[in-house]
C-alpha cells in the first residue's frame, strides 16, 4: 500500500493535524509525519517533495495556517497529489484557505476546509484507493455505515415527530 506524507507548518498544526491521523490509523494507511515551514526550512520540505514518489506516497497532506505557502512550494516539487489543510489563524483561517486554494495552472493543491484534516485523510484514502482494491472496499465500508448511522437517527426523528 502507498503510504501518505503529512506536513505541516509548525508543531502548533498538531492538534488539527491528529484528526487526519486518526483517519489514516483507521484505514490502516501508513504515513509518515513531519514539520516543515516553506519559508523557515524550504531545502527540506523541497527534498521531501522530489522524493515523494520515489519513497513510495501516494498522497501528501500539508498543514499550515497564515501565509500557509506549505502546501504550494510541495505541489511545486512533485507531481503526487498534495492536498492542503488550510489551519485557523489570524482572519478565522481565510488567509490560509486563500493561499492554500489559489495555485497557478498546472500546480494543483487540493484543498479542504479550514482544519479539515478528517477530509484530507478521506480524500488521501481515496486517492490511494484507485490502485488498492482492498482500501476501496474499506471506504465502501465506511460509506455504509456512516449512512446507516444518518437512518437509524432518522428512523428516531420520524417515530418521535410523525408518529
Amino acid at each position: 500500500m502507498k503510504k501518505v506524507g503529512i506536513i505541516m507548518g509548525s508543531d502548533s498544526d498538531m492538534p488539527v493535524v491528529e484528526k487526519a491521523i486518526k483517519v489514516l490509523d483507521d484505514f490502516g494507511i501508513p504515513y509518515y509525519v513531519h514539520v516543515y515551514s516553506a519559508h523557515r526550512t524550504p531545502e527540506q520540505a523541497r527534498e521531501f517533495s522530489r522524493n515523494a514518489r520515489k519513497d513510495g506516497y501516494g498522497a501528501l497532506i500539508c498543514a499550515a495556517g497564515m501565509a500557509a505557502h506549505l502546501a504550494g512550494a510541495v505541489a511545486a516539487n512533485t507531481t503526487v497529489p498534495v492536498i492542503g489543510i488550510p489551519v485557523k489563524s489570524s482572519l478565522e483561517g481565510l488567509d490560509a484557505l486563500l493561499s492554500t486554494v489559489q495555485m497557478p495552472s498546472g500546480i494543483p493543491v487540493a484543498t479542504v476546509a479550514i482544519n479539515g484534516a478528517a477530509n484530507a485523510a478521506f480524500l488521501a484514502a481515496e486517492i490511494i484507493s484507485v490502485g488498492d482494491d482492498e482500501l476501496a472496499k474499506k471506504l465502501d465500508a465506511r460509506r455504509k455505515a456512516d449512512a446507516d448511522a444518518v437512518l437509524a437517527k432518522d428512523a428516531v426523528i420520524v417515530a418521535k415527530y410523525n408518529g
